[in-house]
């Protein structure tokens, strides 16, 4: 068993994966900007944990930001490895992270859970059922886990953006293509795409003591799409 190190002092430890990619670098620089410590989640999930509370005693938030590319594919020509490799990225990866962080957030009387998933199962997206089915288990993921954790003072959201500036979904050659970006912007009803910023401030209002009565919610940052 992994010792605890010092409890760090000041701002919330916040554990948070793939920080380079994704949402991750908005994420890092809305929650270090509101003082906490930001951790990358490296390797497996129960040594990422262990690792953090041997460093700083404790993990405060989980964010967990995957992501995987949205393969476009009619159900007839959808490859079942394509399938299966997304919901390992984005839906077996967030309920690891959280299984591996609980046990002591639990111990501690507490803790934040975000997971970074994705507006599209809301409405549906013909032909990537592939990558809306991955990201909508996640979003049912979070709703679980905030009805069994709650008693503990773990709190769990999803953020689920859609439209958002960022190389996974968006890059910028995207972005920089006035015609592309007319077409792709068409449906959004603030008829822009949304700033990483902008994601980022949600993800660390979620992650606060502000947020402290919501969870248990799946929440668009898409423009008013969903």
């Amino acid at each position: 068993m992994t010792r605890a190190g010092p409890a760090t002092a000041g701002g919330p430890v916040v554990l948070l994966s793939n920080p380079d990619r994704f949402a991750g670098p908005a994420a890092r620089a809305a929650l270090e900007a509101a003082g906490a410590v930001v951790i990358a989640a490296e390797g497996a999930p129960e040594n990422a944990a262990a690792a953090a509370l041997e460093a700083h005693g404790r993990i405060d938030v989980l964010v967990s930001n995957d992501a995987f590319p949205a393969i476009r594919a009619p159900l007839a020509e959808a490859s079942l490895d394509d399938l299966r490799a997304g919901l390992e990225a984005m839906l077996v990866a967030p309920f690891a992270l959280a299984r591996a962080v609980v046990p002591a957030m639990r111990a501690a009387g507490g803790g934040r859970i975000v997971f970074v998933t994705s507006a599209t199962p809301l409405r549906g997206l013909p032909n990537y059922s592939m990558y809306v089915a991955a990201r909508g288990g996640a979003n049912a993921l979070a709703v679980s886990l905030a009805k069994e954790l709650g008693r503990d003072g773990i709190r769990v959201n999803a953020v689920a953006p859609n439209y958002v500036e960022n190389p996974d979904y968006f890059p910028p050659e995207l972005v920089a293509d006035a015609g592309k970006l007319a077409r792709v912007v068409k449906p959004i009803p603030l008829g822009r795409l949304g700033k990483p910023e902008e994601l980022g401030a949600v993800i660390a209002f979620l992650a606060s003591p502000g947020a402290g009565y919501l969870t248990g919610q799946v929440l668009p940052v898409a423009g008013g799409w969903a």
